[in-house]
């Protein structure tokens, strides 16, 4: 865990959205320590006319290629967020040629208690996590 939900704009090529989301589990393993098989990632596609993504009075603008990245995560240190947004804005500029600006990051923090991964246990709060 975390879980990373990914909202974009229909009419990238399966293979941009498989970079995407690869990009981003690298960056969860090395900004957040987790195991390999940690990986829980949801992409929705919208209309252009579903996302509209302004730059909050920062002076830029976004193109149509923008990604939302909400992070629902059990609380994490300040140094890892920082971590996670710069990581994950080089890689995708790097390795899906995504332009930094087109990207904006959230984190939504739960407690153990709020995790599920199957069988109606919550395996934090047993002991099985």
């Amino acid at each position: 865990m975390p879980l990373i939900k990914v909202d974009l704009i229909k009419g990238r090529e399966p293979e941009e959205i498989k970079q995407i989301l690869d990009a981003a589990h690298q960056v969860v393993l090395e900004a957040f320590h987790v195991p390999e098989g940690d990986r829980y990632q949801v992409v929705t596609q919208h209309e252009p006319y579903e996302m509209i993504m302004k730059d909050t009075g920062l002076g830029f603008e976004r193109s149509d290629n923008v990604i939302l990245f909400t992070v629902i995560s059990t609380q994490r240190t300040d140094k890892m967020k920082k971590d996670f947004y710069q990581l994950l804005t080089e890689r995708l500029e790097q390795q899906c040629q995504v332009d930094p600006k087109d990207v904006m990051i959230t984190f939504v923090t739960n407690g153990a208690g709020e995790w599920s991964f199957g069988f109606g246990k919550a395996q934090f709060l047993t002991g099985d996590l």
